[in-house]
């Protein structure tokens, strides 16, 4: 599938959250929490996002089928959000939004990420992507978050 990543615009945060939300369903039904962050996240803290940080999105005929963000702090990019229309995932989409990201913020030496420890299809891409576990944060009884970086080679440009 070939799909183009863009810079996301202020415009584009309505159908950023629709798929954002859409992508993390799956998510909460895994944790027994409806109120996750990425289900809560209002309109407007998604526009600051866009005007803040990085955020890209994945476009397929026009339509955002995903999007990631990142936030420089350092030499660091804090990934986030890296989220794919239910009915465009397995796609690579998410392979893709990613490597766009690590183009996007050359500056970065590391990039870092956390995923709940059941999420085992977003642990496997990261993995895949070069992304190690460094920490494991037990949130409460259901949720351990799991860590990740991705170190950069200092000889990438």
């Amino acid at each position: 599938m070939l799909v183009q990543i863009e810079r996301a615009r202020a415009a584009d945060a309505g159908e950023i959250l629709t798929v954002q939300r859409a992508a993390y369903v799956s998510e909460a039904q895994l944790y027994g929490d409806p109120y996750i962050p990425p289900l809560v996240e209002s309109l407007e803290q998604v526009r600051k996002i866009i005007e803040s940080a990085v955020m890209l999105k994945a476009l397929d005929a026009g339509r955002v089928v995903g999007a990631v963000r990142g936030q420089v702090s350092g030499t660091t990019c804090l990934v986030g959000r890296l989220v794919v229309a239910p009915d465009h995932q397995g796609r690579g989409i998410g392979t893709a939004l990613l490597a766009a990201l690590h183009e996007a913020v050359p500056e970065a030496r590391a990039f870092d990420l956390f995923t709940g420890h059941l999420s085992e299809a977003n642990l496997r891409l990261y993995r895949r992507l070069g992304y190690r576990e460094t920490r494991r944060e037990r949130m409460d009884d259901h949720l351990t978050l799991i860590h990740l970086r991705r170190q950069q080679d200092p000889a990438t440009p």
